[in-house]
């Protein structure tokens, strides 16, 4: 942008990734110059609560953005890159890791690319304090934002936001948490800065050499580069890149479900892989991002799972009923439990969802099978998840706008014998279900049922 140039900012309907309606975020913007910052907020948008909080909002994200504009290299010229040789095509051994889908928390949904060390630091000390590193929450993942410049020897350093890498990821080990890092496998990031393009191997070194446990892989300018097409030839290369340190790595693909990822994902090392564009904090997202999931069941399981995004719970978008039906699908589809909102400051009702051990014990079921959504009538879901044991986690999702009461038929779902319910979210045993049961489930909301069998004969049969 022109010296002195002027910067408007409509906060209309987005279209770039990663812009955020419902908190009225923007990705941050590199800018420079002397004359003022104009925000023009669209005045159609009848989901903006106060003007100026979203005029406080866009300021904070610009300001932060300008700030870190230095750390951004020039945008590259695409036709003039160096091309990269892509590996054949091969399947890589399997890491060992992720056997259960990750838990965690990553800085983008609520700190964009605002984020620094000092603010990851108490973000790792609230995960102790509030009891979610003993609930099962284990990787701080730092998102886009963290990337300075490389040096004379193509080696990528932190810019100034992250002073030691290294002290850092001491710091939460110390504390038994695991630090996650992001990357792109083109020559930016989403947000424009350096990414690992024909870099991979040294990348992978130097986050090793950090004491990285994770690394969240974004497609991001990889499409001004390559075709979908040889997406599972770009994730090689930095699967392979990161076995070869030696380091245990959790590797999470980043490419919004295209090129039917879930068929390859493991193939290149992957443990986890988006089958989805990004979440927003809104009910109409994150169901359909659930749904898309369906489809995908039978290709999670131990060491490779479905990735439906992060989470919104605590945000702000939506009610915590519909917090509660996010976090119980999550957990019926196996999916990783990823939070994304700010651990210093939660609410009660935030607190309760996040920690629900029962709600996670689900998620975080051994034998690893995804749920599968087998009924959907008259606005209410009804999913199920075979556990270990025998036993299923039931679903009643209400998608209607009232309240009602729904009398799930067992048999009619496949659930041959007889089954003691337990109520998840009300922590209540209900004894052995009749078939007379009937579940209030408010508007968006969700009764979420463990059922255990009474005797051996008890089980699923498969509906034709």
């Amino acid at each position: 942008m022109p010296m002195g140039s002027d910067i408007r900012i409509s906060l209309g309907p987005f279209s770039r990734p990663g812009a955020r309606l419902a908190r009225y975020r923007l990705r941050s913007v590199a800018a420079s110059g002397r004359r003022s910052l104009g925000i023009h907020v669209n005045p159609r948008m009848s989901s903006l609560r106060t003007g100026l909080t979203v005029g406080l909002l866009a300021v904070a994200s610009l300001a932060a953005g300008i700030a870190a504009a230095g750390d951004r290299p020039p945008a590259p010229d695409y036709q003039a890159l160096p091309r990269l040789s892509l590996p054949p095509l091969r399947a890589l051994p399997a890491n060992g890791l992720a056997k259960t889908p990750p838990m965690g928390w990553n800085s983008w949904n609520r700190f964009n690319t605002t984020i620094d060390e000092a603010t990851v630091r108490q973000i790792a000390d609230a995960m102790v304090s509030s009891g979610m590193r003993e609930a099962g929450y284990r990787y701080i993942i730092i998102d886009d934002g963290w990337q300075g410049h490389r040096d004379a020897q193509g080696v990528l350093q932190p810019n100034s936001k992250f002073p030691d890498m290294k002290a850092l990821a001491a710091y939460l080990h110390a504390r038994g948490l695991k630090l996650g890092i992001y990357s792109s496998p083109g020559p930016r990031s989403c947000a424009g800065f350096e990414g690992s393009y024909g870099h991979e191997r040294i990348d992978a070194r130097t986050w090793a050499s950090w004491g990285v446990d994770y690394l969240k892989y974004d497609w991001c300018s990889a499409r001004h580069v390559w075709p979908r097409t040889k997406m599972r030839a770009v994730y090689q290369r930095m699967g392979a890149a990161l076995q070869a340190t030696g380091r245990p790595i959790v590797f999470s693909l980043c490419e919004y479900g295209w090129d039917r990822v879930e068929r390859w994902g493991a193939l290149v090392g992957g443990n986890l892989w988006r089958t989805t564009g990004d979440i927003q904090d809104a009910w109409p997202s994150m169901m359909e991002n659930v749904l898309l999931q369906e489809p995908f069941a039978s290709r999670a399981g131990p060491g490779h799972w479905n990735d439906p995004d992060m989470l919104e719970i605590g945000n702000g978008g939506m009610t915590p009923a519909e917090y509660r039906t996010h976090f119980s699908l999550w957990a019926i589809v196996a999916a990783p439990l990823i939070a994304g909102n700010d651990l210093r400051h939660m609410s009660a009702a935030t607190r309760a969802i996040l920690l629900n051990r029962e709600v996670i014990a689900v998620d975080q079921d051994r034998l690893g099978r995804q749920g599968r959504l087998l009924s959907s009538q008259r606005g209410i879901d009804v999913w199920l998840r075979p556990l270990a044991g025998g036993a299923y986690a039931l679903a009643i999702v209400n998608r209607g706008s009232a309240a009602v009461e729904f009398r799930p038929d067992l048999p009619g779902l496949g659930l041959r014998g007889r089954f003691r319910g337990r109520d998840l979210w009300r922590h209540a045993a209900l004894g052995v279900l009749s078939p007379h049961y009937s579940a209030h489930v408010t508007p968006h909301g969700v009764v979420m049922l463990r059922l255990t069998p009474v005797a051996s004969g008890a089980h699923h049969e498969p509906r034709a």
